[in-house]
Order: structure tokens, then C-alpha cells, then sequence
């Protein structure tokens, strides 16, 4: 199934997919950092349609054989470089996270680059611990998808 992942850069018809993938409610409440109005189509396919314009954002969708299975980007958040990776559910366990991530890495070479997850989604952290990012860190924030402040790790990959 490995060899069946490959990335392409994001196009404005993958929001729709891309949308839906967000509104799983356990997948949203791993992700735990989204925001408020998560749930409003209309805001979200207008701020990725600006993500999508901006030379800043490195935005890719994931393709599964011929489906589309997720998304992963590289942004600027005050000053450094992050990554963020959303995949749908019915691939997760299966590698398909780690080896896009890895794909996405031998093309996106902007270092460091920080990747943030929940303190307690384990499978984002191995997958960034199998893509060789290390563990720097720990903050703190507001999860608008738990609504309560949580703990979340910080990685970087040099």
C-alpha cells in the first residue's frame, strides 16, 4: 500500500474531501488545536482557498491509489516553520500518515520545522518520532475542540 501513496500540490476541488475528513469527531478531538468553527463549511473552504494562494504555505494532498486520504502542510506560524498532517480515519494505522510524511519531507526542505501534537494523540507522535523528529518540548493551549486547555508536545526535525 506504500508504494500506492504519493502527494500532489492541493487543489481548490480537494477542499470538499478535505472539509469532511475535519468533521470526524474523534479525529478532530486527537487533532484537539482547530479552530472554533471547525464545523462551518463556508469559513473553511475560504481560508484554505487564502492557504492555497500563499507562496508561504506548502499545501499537499494525500493520494491513496486514487483516493484522496488526507492533507499535509508546511506553514509559518510566528516566525517558524510547522508541519501539520490531517489524514481520514480509514487509512490511519496502516503507515500511510508516516510514509507521506516522509515523502513530503524529501521535497520540503525548510529546517527546522516544528510539529505540535496533543500530549495523548500517540499516533501523530510516532509518526513524527519515525520521521526523525525529536521531542524538544512541551506548551500549553487552548483546545477549542476538547474546550479546555491542554498539554501538547513540540518536535523539530532539523
Amino acid at each position: 500500500m506504500h508504494s500506492q501513496v504519493h502527494l500532489r500540490q492541493t487543489q481548490q476541488a480537494d477542499l470538499e474531501h478535505l472539509f469532511h475528513f475535519q468533521l470526524d469527531e474523534e479525529a478532530a478531538y486527537l487533532a484537539a488545536f482547530m479552530p472554533a468553527d471547525h464545523t462551518n463549511k463556508e469559513a473553511y473552504c475560504e481560508k484554505y482557498t487564502r492557504f492555497l494562494r500563499d507562496p508561504t504555505i506548502n499545501m499537499q494532498t494525500i493520494i491513496v491509489g486514487d483516493t484522496i486520504a488526507g492533507s499535509i502542510a508546511k506553514f509559518i506560524l510566528e516566525g517558524d516553520a510547522e508541519i501539520t498532517c490531517w489524514l481520514d480515519r480509514r487509512f490511519w494505522g496502516k503507515g500511510i500518515a508516516t510514509t507521506a510524511v516522509k515523502n513530503f519531507l524529501a521535497t520540503e526542505g525548510t529546517r527546522p520545522l516544528l510539529g505540535r501534537v496533543a500530549f495523548d494523540n500517540v499516533g501523530s507522535q510516532r509518526v513524527l518520532e519515525n520521521c526523525g523528529f525529536v521531542k524538544i518540548g512541551t506548551d500549553k493551549g487552548f483546545a477549542n475542540a476538547r474546550q479546555t486547555e491542554i498539554e501538547e508536545f513540540i518536535y523539530q526535525l532539523n
